[in-house]
């Protein structure tokens, strides 16, 4: 046993379950890659300031949750607590907003880290595939991105989640709201916490878990009755986009999210087979994004869906998701001139492309078998120095229990041949 665990709240993958986690980054992945996104990696850690500005001081996330440290060098930094304000600022810093072609579309995937209360589907350490269209305002971009979500997780085979929507409105309507909200809020029994918070970002209150909050806020004044024309017609743009492709949302005039860049659309994927945790995935416009972390104007839209959750999901629904074998071909040698032929044989394999592995450490052939039984191989080579000296290898179909001589000279053509 070793002296030492995985730190708390976080996880380790490990075979065979990490195979289904790198399925669901593929399944994620590849509807963007499909759709013009490239692919952006920035670091685990960025200056704090990255995300007071853009998360918001206000939020959860700044005030409670985010790992921060200063450096030998004085630098203070952050573990990043989410992914939209280092891939900004990253193309930012890149200008490949100057490159001409608006949006700039990337395609993300790493871990992040926030000092929560873990729980089921609630880590210090998580894993997130996430996507931004970064400098364009078009409701068709919108929509895009949440039927590539809704086509990713579909592939995967879930059925069993909910897109939740709705519109938080822009600089021009959005502040008559907040002062009716704020007005609103002071009338409430709220401690003297969350009265701060609302002085600062009155939405931020909405995204309260606690029930006694949540009972208060029934007859809260909603943003939707003060959207402006411009905000009204945007969002129906997008309603009437998603429809028109057979994407079912539920309109939630509640929907605010945990971050304070978020403008116009906001969007949420949330799986009821997940209890408290419910939130899958979701994300949003973020127009004032780039001014906020000292970029020009550029109107963007994104959004992160958690692996981790998903994985949660599939087990929810009873998905088991249909994985390729990692190994095709496993090779048992019997004799030192066995080992040296068939080591060659697996070899050439692989620079075929074909996955095989080998029985290292000289093992039995009772242990030999036991591991090619393991690895999941659909053929089994068996070779021993009588078989040799007559010019040929066993060749075993794991599935049947066939067992053919196959030349030495033609085994890799024959198992590329039944294997393609």
């Amino acid at each position: 046993m070793s002296t030492f665990k995985a730190p708390k709240g976080t996880y380790d993958l490990i075979p065979p379950q990490s195979a289904t986690f790198l399925a669901v980054r593929e399944a994620i992945s590849a509807p963007l890659r499909n759709s013009g996104y490239g692919y952006v990696e920035t670091p685990g850690f960025e200056n704090v300031e990255l995300f007071a500005r853009g998360v918001g001081e206000s939020t959860d996330i700044v005030t409670k949750e985010m790992y921060a440290f200063e450096t030998k060098g004085g630098d203070r930094l952050a573990l990043r607590p989410e992914g939209t304000a280092s891939v900004l600022r990253a193309a930012l810093e890149a200008n490949l907003h100057k490159a001409g072609n608006l949006p700039v579309k990337l395609w993300y995937s790493g871990s992040y880290y926030r000092y929560e209360r873990p729980q089921k589907g609630r880590y210090r350490h998580f894993s997130q595939v996430g996507a931004e269209a970064i400098g364009a305002e078009d409701p068709a971009l919108d929509a895009e991105l949440i039927i590539l979500a809704d086509q990713a997780y579909r592939s995967l085979g879930l059925r069993n989640f909910r897109i939740l929507l709705n519109s938080l409105g822009d600089k021009e309507c959005r502040p008559v709201y907040r002062a009716a909200l704020q007005d609103f809020l002071r009338g409430l029994d709220l401690d003297e916490e969350t009265l701060r918070r609302a002085d600062i970002n009155p939405l931020r209150v909405l995204d309260d878990k606690r029930p006694d909050v949540q009972k208060q806020l029934t007859d809260a004044p909603l943003l939707r009755d003060y959207l402006c024309d411009a905000c009204k017609a945007y969002h129906e743009e997008v309603r009437e986009l998603l429809l028109a492709q057979s994407v079912t949302f539920e309109d939630d005039a509640k929907l605010v999210r945990g971050l304070d860049y978020y403008t116009r659309t906001t969007f949420e994927f949330v799986h009821d087979g997940l209890g408290s945790q419910s939130a899958v995935g979701g994300g949003g416009r973020y127009d004032g994004l780039s001014e906020m972390i000292g970029g020009p104007a550029l109107p963007s839209v994104g959004w992160a869906l958690g692996v981790d959750r998903t994985v949660l999901a599939l087990e929810a629904e009873g998905v088991t998701l249909e994985l390729p074998a990692s190994t095709s071909v496993f090779a048992v040698p019997l004799g030192e001139e066995a080992r040296r032929v068939l080591f060659t044989k697996v070899t050439e394999l692989r620079k075929l492309g074909v996955a095989a592995d080998f029985s290292y450490g000289a093992k039995g052939l009772k242990a030999a078998m036991k591991a090619a039984n393991r690895s999941g191989a659909r053929y089994t080579v068996v070779a021993g120095e009588r078989d040799l000296a007559e010019g040929v290898v066993q060749l075993k179909d794991m599935e049947s229990g066939d067992q053919t001589p196959i030349p030495v000279d033609e085994l890799v053509s024959e198992l590329k041949s039944r294997l393609t």
